[in-house]
């Protein structure tokens, strides 16, 4: 199974691939508001070399209460790659992304799959939002 997990905090974001045995990790520190590009990330790793998306099975990512904005632009990402290829997205929760790398994440993702019976309808792009158990802390518009 060949698994695409993306981890994002706030100044650091690790991408995996895993494709078969071979596991393919990149991480990256940047500015807590600069956003990688990780299409060029992905390159660094092999994409379009020795993989591309449509091998991809699985696309996974970190959901994080504690970085909002990272959390959302991976999940953006994420999301709009997977609907387009049809493609399962599943969402693994972390308590403190700085403890745990996209290769985890992969890892975890790939046992919620299993656990699943396998059945990718049960990780629908559309329905694979963030989730915060505490109201979040940013202001909103028109309120």
């Amino acid at each position: 199974m060949n698994i695409l997990a993306i981890q994002s905090s706030g100044n650091t974001t690790s991408l995996c691939v895993v494709l078969k045995d071979d596991v393919l990790q990149y991480s990256i520190n940047h500015d807590r508001k600069d956003r990688p590009n990780w299409l060029e990330m992905l390159s660094a790793i092999g994409l379009d070399s020795f993989f591309s998306m449509d091998d991809i099975d699985i696309f996974a990512y970190a959901n994080d209460e504690g970085s909002y904005t990272a959390t959302r632009s991976v999940a953006s990402f994420l999301k709009g790659i997977s609907s387009a290829l049809n493609k399962p997205l599943i969402i693994v929760d972390v308590e403190d992304i700085k403890d745990i790398s996209s290769d985890l994440i992969a890892k975890k993702a790939h046992q919620k799959f299993i656990d699943s019976g396998m059945k990718a309808d049960f990780f629908e792009p559309k329905d694979a939002n963030p989730t915060y158990t505490e109201e979040t802390q940013y202001k909103k518009i028109h309120e």
